[in-house]
């Protein structure tokens, strides 16, 4: 289904918002998380531990989704297609993998604000949670950025599901023959060191200290 010029103009406008957004909410968090980690005042630390909930639940988490979903229709409606190109299938996987983190990480976030907001509350309190947040939105700057590059130079390559007959009237950039490009080999590699340190990350602060100082803020 192809869309008409007027809607992939409106789609492409809140897909575009949505995504400069989640950047710069994200960039909020990690200025927060930073300062719940260096900041020395506990009142601060306090209220950027509360402000990460707000800003991962009612900022970041709605426009990561209004991202995925605006990206997904786009592709679908016009002649880029879903999983013809290449940079299209890297950059619905980076969406994914980058929701799929927030998802898994929401639930820490909130535990960390409802132990600041305890009077046991202390500087010390959760300090590898806190370093595992500010790791994870380095991580998370980094796979938008990524993302973006993928859009503005849109590298080419069509997959195995392509097939000659769709080529490209839209797209001239992109190639009509089906070979691996190399530079999906190297993201591939890449992507799959990002998913085993995210993994590694994820595993140590589900059963390491953050854990346990969560359950005992004190």
């Amino acid at each position: 289904m192809q869309l008409s010029l007027t809607a992939r103009r409106y789609l492409l406008t809140a897909h575009v918002l949505a995504s400069v957004g989640w950047f710069g909410a994200l960039l909020v968090f990690l200025a927060h998380a930073a300062a719940s980690l260096m900041s020395h005042d506990l009142q601060v630390v306090r209220s950027v531990c509360i402000a990460m909930a707000l800003t991962a639940w009612f900022v970041i988490l709605p426009l990561s989704l209004a991202s995925f979903v605006t990206g997904v229709i786009q592709a679908l409606g016009t002649a880029w297609g879903l999983v013809r190109h290449y940079w299209v299938v890297a950059k619905l996987l980076l969406t994914s993998f980058a929701t799929a983190i927030l998802l898994l990480k929401l639930a820490p976030i909130s535990d960390l604000a409802k132990a600041a907001a305890q009077m046991s509350f202390s500087l010390e309190t959760s300090t590898d949670l806190k370093l595992s947040l500010l790791v994870h939105s380095l991580g998370g700057l980094v796979v938008l950025l990524i993302i973006t590059v993928l859009a503005v130079y849109k590298p080419a390559g069509l997959t195995p599901f392509a097939g000659r007959r769709h080529a490209l009237g839209a797209a001239p950039a992109a190639s009509t023959g089906v070979a691996t490009p190399p530079w999906v080999r190297r993201s591939l590699i890449v992507a799959a060191g990002l998913a085993l340190l995210v993994g590694l990350l994820l595993l140590h602060g589900g059963h390491g200290p953050a854990m346990h100082s969560m359950s005992n803020p004190g």
